[in-house]
């Protein structure tokens, strides 16, 4: 019965809540809490928006205090001291420390504005109007957004045509030299292809299946955007603000985008955010021309400035990169035991994704892993990869802990299927 409103008034849209069907509570850290009082350790952390735990103290004490003195909650886009606070420690901590310079726009209050800004401004400065994207992207449900995503069952509630966009291979999937085909086809007068506006992708693709694109391979891309004029904006949405270790995705590979879409974490505390950072050349706005009602939100601006203190130095860095090679090392050990289940292991950082054979088989994991006190979600086109992104701020002992969980859940999994096909 404590559900029971949920099902009877909220939509059928509904979707996290069919898999982890309690009511929870409260959350600390790496724990999520149902209102049973039963703890629940955290590997989906907010789908990325909660890098850094549920409820970090620092951030917390800031937005109380902040709160408590009446401070300007909603602002548009006019000044505020919360605004200015954020702007000028981004600029110090984060561009300045890399040798960066970008605009930064507030286009709304989520990762989909950030991407609707930035495929706007691309159209609007180059005069052109198609978007290169990559297969097994997402970028966002509404319509900008979801023309350059790749999943069709998220691409078919649009209800009307989603245009403008050319869909090449993701680095070298299926063996194929994405770029080099592109390239072709910029060149070739006759291949129906127009000179596109802009090339939109995520260095790691998250919601696609935990996919990674090697380095030479963007560093390549960076180049031909730069030959053809096209604006390079990578969605940083999910695999930014630490997740792979750099605060940016893309730092390993030295290649400067000319927009950047950032949210999900970027408060630091699940409050919504998001900013679309642009090149200063690129940034040919006119006053209003692209606006919202809650670009001004100054409590994720008071979170998000306390949040920074993580970048520093690199010690978070350090190690979000040593808790990666551990989980790479577990999933490893993991394949081993259940051989014919799995097929690989990919990410970067703290994502993870372990691949399963047969549809099905990671969503049953992710529900006996929730059976054992684990959340954890699926990933990619048929939910067949286990997405492992627990919080960066995550001690050994509750990592260890959760691992636990998820190799139990595995081998319950695993051992009950074979002994069903044995049966069968």
């Amino acid at each position: 019965m404590k559900g029971e409103v949920f099902s009877r008034l909220e939509s059928e849209v509904r979707g996290y809540c069919r898999n982890f069907p309690v009511v929870f509570d409260r959350a600390e850290g790496p724990r999520l809490y149902a209102e049973s009082g039963r703890a629940y350790i955290d590997f989906f952390a907010g789908a990325g928006a909660l890098n850094y735990g549920h409820n970090p103290r620092p951030m917390r004490d800031a937005l109380i205090a902040y709160l408590e003195r009446g401070a300007v909650t909603h602002s548009l886009d006019m000044m505020t001291v919360a605004k200015r606070e954020f702007l000028s420690r981004f600029e110090q901590v984060i561009l300045r420390k890399r040798s960066l310079e970008y605009k930064v726009q507030f286009p709304g209050p989520t990762g989909t504005n950030a991407v609707e800004a930035a495929l706007k401004l691309a159209r609007k400065v180059t005069g052109r109007r198609d978007v290169v994207s990559f297969t097994n992207a997402f970028h966002g449900m509404t319509l900008g957004a979801l023309a350059v995503t790749g999943n069709a069952f998220k691409r078919q509630g649009a209800g009307v045509p989603l245009n403008h966009t050319v869909v090449m291979p993701y680095d070298s999937a299926n063996g194929i030299d994405s770029l080099a085909l592109l390239e072709s086809l910029l060149e070739n007068s006759s291949s129906g292809v127009d000179l596109p506006a802009a090339v939109i992708l995520e260095t790691v693709q998250a919601e696609g299946g935990i996919h990674v694109a090697r380095t030479s391979w963007l560093r390549k891309l960076a180049e031909l955007c730069q030959r053809h004029g096209m604006v390079l904006i990578v969605d940083d949405i999910q695999v930014g603000c630490g997740r792979t270790g750099s605060f940016f995705s893309f730092e390993s590979a030295g290649i400067e985008p000319d927009m950047i879409c950032l949210s999900k974490s970027l408060s630091g505390y699940g409050l919504p955010l998001a900013v679309t950072l642009v090149r200063p050349s690129l940034d040919r706005w006119a006053p209003g021309e692209h606006n919202g009602t809650f670009r001004g939100h100054n409590p994720a601006f008071v979170t998000a400035t306390v949040a920074l203190d993580h970048w520093t130095d690199d010690s978070l860095q350090r190690s979000v990169e040593a808790h990666g090679e551990h989980i790479a090392a577990e999933l490893a050990s993991l394949r081993e035991r259940v051989p014919g289940f799995t097929i690989e292991q990919r990410g970067r950082g703290m994502i993870r994704g372990l691949v399963f054979k047969g549809d099905g088989v990671a969503a049953k994991v992710a529900r006996a892993a929730f059976e054992h006190g684990l959340i954890v979600e699926t990933a990619g086109p048929r939910d067949e990869v286990l997405k492992i992104m627990p919080p960066l701020t995550i001690d050994r002992a509750t990592l260890d802990e959760g691992l636990g969980m998820l190799r139990q859940a595995t081998l319950d999994v695993c051992v009950s299927d074979r002994a069903i096909e044995a049966a069968e």
